[in-house]
This record gives structure tokens, C-alpha cells and sequence, in this order.
């Protein structure tokens, strides 16, 4: 009984590769001549990412269904164009930001800040926890969790509400509030993602702690797109899309990389500020020119802060601006009036003159062709405020001058005294903590200006309205 069964079974097995062999050469053949789809599943790893200054180079597979970071990648027969193509790209190691771009069938889950990525057929299940903040070392941001699931796909959730446009979702918190971090780290990456769409984009936000923002900014957010901004805390709709961009993708501090526009789309500073200019109907496009109007005196922005990092001696600093040709007006830009009020102020200005701070982010109102004089306090600060303002003026196409004080011109002299490391050794500070920076060289210190050193700065100024053209 035993070899009878025995038999029958290696009879069994020759019959059953036997039915392999020709069903994979039945396969074969009609691959070959295009009558049939053969789909292959390749477990490939994607290696080799280069890193430059927060861009990110991934291997591109046309036609195929795309999972980057390590995933599984399904490509379909050089015959047969898939009728439904799914690609995401996540990144998580880029120096400044998290991001997603995900094209296929994604649905949004917002009460629970959930992007699913439904697929056409069996895949791995993957996950990422994006911070959609643009910068990814902010606090008090909440995170969005992207899926790509199992399947099937009838396991995913039934869509609410359906769109044929596409999405980007950016989150609010971090250290939005602040008019430097407002447009360096919400309004410009916003801006970019979505010029290519033309108003066509749904923009998504979580923001649970900063309500008024939107209104704050609606002139700037209804220029970049035609529908209102959904909000995405408690959000009981399943909201689906074709294409969903998940988080602002920062280029660096504050500007722009044109080669890391998305979209092929050839944008640079001065577009931004053009753009502002459009969304809050600013009237002047180009500063003053004395060699087209020699009479005239270039108007400048003096910003005083209150109650500290503050000019002591103001009145010698306007007498000292005004006898090299400038008309000067003192102003406190307080926060709480509204933008547009603070745009058409300092777009009537030429040239603004201001201590390193948020403040001098009002240059983006100023016309091309104006000057940015930034004064910058004792403490070794001076990178920082070339990057945050310096670069991003020089792009606008402004003319930047840096002025950096002596230790003579600060207040910090008289208070710890000359021997002070505060004094002598400003780097011993900064390994502190920034903290201890802040609180000590950009919160408590007061400058006098020597005028008759800071008056070679304002010549240098002077003598470019004087040779623009």
C-alpha cells in the first residue's frame, strides 16, 4: 500500500513540473507578441542618496509604480502602460525639512493626520512620520502620518470628498508667528510648491495653535490658490487626491534654489517679492534713482526697537543719515498691525536701516533697487545675519551693507566690563547654548553708533542712488 501511494505521489510531481514548464512557456510566448501583461516585483534597494543643501537625488523608473527610500518597485511590461501609476518619494534625512510627494490614489484621514497611500495592487505596508513644518528641529508641530498600505484596496477608507486638483499640506506652530520665520519658513516654500499649479491646489493645514494665522496672511494665500485653506484638525472627511505634496520642503534659511523648483518651473527672489507686491497692491517697483532725478532724496526706513537692542543715540544717527541725503523717518513696526498696513509703509521707502532682527524681514516690501543697511551688535553674530538677511536682500535684488559694531559701540561694555568672556571671547558664549546667546547678545543689548565711522556706510548708500540707473 505504501509504494502504491508513494508511486502516485512521484507521478504527481513529474505531472505538476511538467504544468509549470508549459505554463511558463505558454507566458513566455504571449508576452513576446504583447497579448498578455507579465508584472515582476523587484525588491530593489535605493542607495546612494546625495545630500546638497536639503535636495535629495532618487533613481527615476518610468512607467512604474514608485515606492523610494528602500521599497519595493513594480514595474510593468515594456508592452502594456499601467492605468494607474503610483509614486512616492518620502524623505526624512535632508538637512532642513521632511517631505512627501505622493501621486496615485491618497486619501486624508485629517481628524488623525493620516495620509494613506491606497494601492492598485498587493504591495508592502511602509510608514513615515512627516513633520510638515518646513523646518523639522521646531517644537510643537504635529506630525502627519504617511502609509503606504497593504492592501487590498478595498480595505482603505471610503473617500468623503473627491478632488481633482492637487494638494499640499504644510503645518503651522514651530516658530511661525514671527514675521522672519513666517516668511522665510511658510510663505516662500508655499510659494514655490505651488506656483506650478496656477491657483489650481487645494492647501491643507494643521494648525492647532496659531488660529489667527490665516487671516493674518489670507492676501498671500489666496494669490497662490483659488479655493479656501481646509483645516485639518477634526476633519471628519476622507479626503482624496491624485496628487499630495506632504510638508514644505525648505531650500535653505530664507531663498531659493531655482534648480529645486518643483515642476521645471524657474522661479528666484525676485519673483517672491513680486509676488508680494502683487498680493498686497504695492505701488512701487523700483527705487529712487538720482541720476533720473537728481533733487530727489532717497526716503529711509529707520526701524528703533523698544526696550532693548535699541539705537541710543537715534537723534545723531538720523542727523548723520540726513546730511549724507537722505529724507529719514523713525517708525516702530508693532505687531499687531496688520500686514498689508506694514507692506505699503515700507514699500514708500528706499532704503531701511535696522539692528539684526526679525524686523529686517520688511525688505521683501521694499522696491527693487533699495538698500538694506543691517547693524549688527557685538557677539560674533555676523553669519547669522548675513544668511538671514544679507544673502536673501543681495537676491531680491537689493543693495545689502553690513555694518558690525566694535565693542565700544555696545552697551555690553559698561555692563560686564571689559574682561568679561562676554567681551573677550563671544565664541565661549555660543557654546552655551543659544539660549544664553540670545539673552545675551540679541535681547539686552543696546547700541550707540560711532558716527563718523557709521557715515562711510551711509556714503557707500548714497552713492548707489546715485549710480542707479
Amino acid at each position: 500500500m505504501k509504494s502504491w501511494v508513494q508511486s502516485h505521489l512521484n507521478v504527481g510531481l513529474v505531472v505538476g513540473v511538467l504544468l509549470v514548464v508549459l505554463t511558463y512557456l505558454v507566458v513566455s510566448e504571449q508576452a513576446a507578441s504583447g497579448r498578455i501583461r507579465v508584472v515582476t516585483t523587484v525588491a530593489q534597494w535605493i542607495v546612494d542618496k546625495q545630500v546638497n543643501e536639503g535636495s535629495s537625488e532618487t533613481v527615476a523608473i518610468p512607467e512604474a509604480e514608485q515606492i523610494v527610500d528602500k521599497q519595493l518597485i513594480r514595474v510593468p511590461s515594456e508592452t502594456e502602460k499601467p492605468t494607474t501609476t503610483t509614486k512616492v518619494l518620502c524623505s526624512t534625512d535632508e538637512r532642513l525639512s521632511d517631505y512627501c510627494e505622493l501621486e496615485g490614489d491618497i486619501r486624508i484621514r485629517g481628524r488623525s493626520w493620516s495620509v494613506d497611500i491606497v494601492p492598485s495592487t498587493w504591495s508592502e505596508r511602509h510608514e513615515w512620520k512627516i513633520q510638515p513644518y518646513s523646518r523639522r528641529t521646531a517644537t510643537h508641530v504635529d506630525k502627519v502620518n504617511v502609509t503606504q498600505l497593504q492592501g487590498p484596496p478595498s480595505s482603505a477608507p471610503a473617500c468623503t470628498v473627491t478632488y481633482t486638483k492637487p494638494a499640499i499640506i504644510f503645518a503651522l506652530g514651530g516658530y511661525s508667528g514671527n514675521i522672519f520665520h513666517d516668511h522665510a519658513d511658510v510663505l516662500l516654500p508655499l510659494f514655490y510648491l505651488s506656483r506650478r499649479y496656477a491657483g489650481e491646489v487645494q492647501l491643507l493645514v494643521i494648525n492647532r495653535v496659531q488660529p489667527w494665522w490665516l487671516g493674518k496672511y489670507a492676501l498671500a494665500l489666496t494669490r497662490m490658490s483659488k479655493y479656501d485653506v481646509v483645516n485639518l484638525d477634526g476633519d471628519t472627511h476622507v479626503r482624496c487626491f491624485r496628487h499630495v505634496t506632504v510638508g514644505l520642503r525648505l531650500h535653505k534659511d530664507f531663498g531659493i534654489i531655482p534648480d529645486q523648483v518643483p515642476g521645471g518651473v524657474h522661479l528666484a527672489m525676485p519673483d517672491f517679492t513680486r509676488f508680494l507686491r502683487e498680493a498686497y497692491t504695492l505701488p512701487r517697483d523700483a527705487a529712487a534713482s538720482l541720476a533720473k532725478e537728481p533733487n530727489k532724496k532717497p526716503r529711509m526706513m529707520m526701524i528703533q526697537r523698544q526696550p532693548y537692542r535699541r539705537f541710543v543715540n537715534e537723534k545723531e544717527i538720523v542727523a548723520a543719515a540726513e546730511a549724507a541725503g537722505f529724507e529719514v523717518v523713525v517708525t516702530e513696526l508693532h505687531l499687531d498691525a496688520a500686514v498689508e498696513e506694514k507692506a505699503r509703509l515700507v514699500n514708500s521707502f528706499d532704503a531701511i536701516l535696522g539692528l539684526h532682527g526679525a524686523g529686517m524681514t520688511n525688505e521683501v516690501f521694499l522696491p527693487p533697487g533699495g538698500v538694506l543697511i543691517q547693524v549688527v551688535p557685538w557677539g560674533n553674530i555676523d553669519l547669522m545675519a548675513r544668511v538671514e538677511y544679507g544673502e536673501p536682500a543681495t537676491e531680491m535684488g537689493l543693495k545689502y551693507f553690513c555694518y558690525n559694531i566694535t565693542v565700544q559701540e555696545s552697551s555690553l561694555l559698561e555692563e560686564y566690563g571689559p574682561d568679561d568672556p562676554v567681551i573677550t571671547d563671544p565664541e565661549s558664549v555660543h557654546r552655551r547654548g543659544w539660549m544664553a546667546l540670545y539673552n545675551i547678545y540679541l535681547t539686552k543689548q543696546n547700541v550707540r553708533l560711532d558716527i563718523a565711522r557709521f557715515s562711510l556706510t551711509l556714503k557707500e548708500a548714497m552713492d548707489h542712488f546715485r549710480q542707479r540707473q
